[in-house]
């Protein structure tokens, strides 16, 4: 299998030219909104230090948040149920902000988060959706897709693949409240729960840079492994896109696992191992594509 790997990317590398070229014009600051809880009976919130519960329409406190006691959230009606220590509140809003003071954290789904959260009444149930910015949400995208011990080249090449995935499904899912969801039919996604040293490391490396096709920032899908080859977008949805062929996966030695378009996690590690950088590795995976920086500034 090295020698074939060799070989071709000989021929590859030589062939495929991926490279940065000036900015394309979306705010490296893009703030998502990640759905972590959809319409539910209840759940619960708590926070690292103190918080506070505010009504997202007119901007007033309702409720303080003490430190690492729970909050339970529930629908009544068109209003929203906060239950602690015993005591019920009710709030005449079906839609409040969680924040923390002091750059603090918040804890549900046995997970702690960065950014600030919206509680929702659908009229269905309660829905909990994370605010945050792009880079930081990444921090906990990578970890959640790939495990820590795979080599830097695929961890970088897999932060950009998500960058990029995230922008170009940014209101995927306005209709419930959110872009994305936290879970695989997205992008799985741990909140600072995911973090390590490593990851982050890939993250920053790649700080703002995306996957662009004719100006547009494309959606990067990738998936576990191919069992060999990946597959034509055209024949898993019926729609052609021109950057996501066909290609030698190199993840032979893995069955498949996922939809099998756009980049193979196992085959981007398995090339990473035999020395190919993030770069060459998304050279290979997604056609004829340009690396973008997000802007910096406004």
């Amino acid at each position: 299998m090295q020698n074939i790997v060799m070989k071709n990317f000989m021929k590859i590398i030589i062939i495929l030219n991926l490279f940065l070229s000036f900015f394309i014009n979306i705010p490296l600051a893009q703030a998502l909104k990640i759905g972590l809880i959809d319409n539910a009976n209840e759940f619960t919130v708590g926070f690292s230090n103190q918080g506070i519960f505010v009504d997202r329409n007119t901007q007033k406190v309702l409720l303080k948040g003490m430190p690492m006691l729970p909050y339970k959230i529930k629908k009544s009606g068109n209003n929203i149920i906060i239950i602690s220590k015993g005591k019920k509140y009710k709030f005449k809003t079906s839609k409040i902000e969680i924040k923390t003071l002091k750059r603090g954290l918040v804890f549900s789904k046995n997970k702690w988060y960065r950014g600030s959260f919206l509680i929702l009444n659908t009229h269905k149930g309660v829905t909990l959706v994370n605010d945050i910015d792009l880079e930081s949400y990444l921090l906990g995208v990578v970890p959640a897709e790939m495990p820590n011990s795979w080599n830097l080249e695929a961890h970088k090449a897999q932060a950009i693949a998500a960058r990029s995935y995230a922008i170009a499904n940014i209101g995927k899912r306005k209709s419930r409240g959110y872009d994305l969801k936290d879970t695989p039919h997205d992008q799985a996604y741990g909140g600072i729960s995911a973090e390590t040293a490593k990851t982050n490391n890939a993250v920053i490396q790649t700080k703002g840079q995306v996957l662009v096709y004719k100006g547009k920032v494309i959606p990067a899908y990738y998936h576990s492994s191919s069992g060999g080859r990946t597959i034509n977008s055209k024949v898993v949805w019926a729609k052609n896109m021109p950057f996501l062929k066909s290609v030698e996966a190199f993840d032979s030695f893995r069955p498949k696992n996922g939809h099998g378009v756009g980049m193979s996690q196992y085959g981007a590690n398995y090339l990473a191992n035999y020395g190919y950088n993030a770069y060459q590795i998304l050279a290979y995976f997604y056609k004829d594509v340009n690396l973008k920086l997000l802007k910096s500034k406004y």
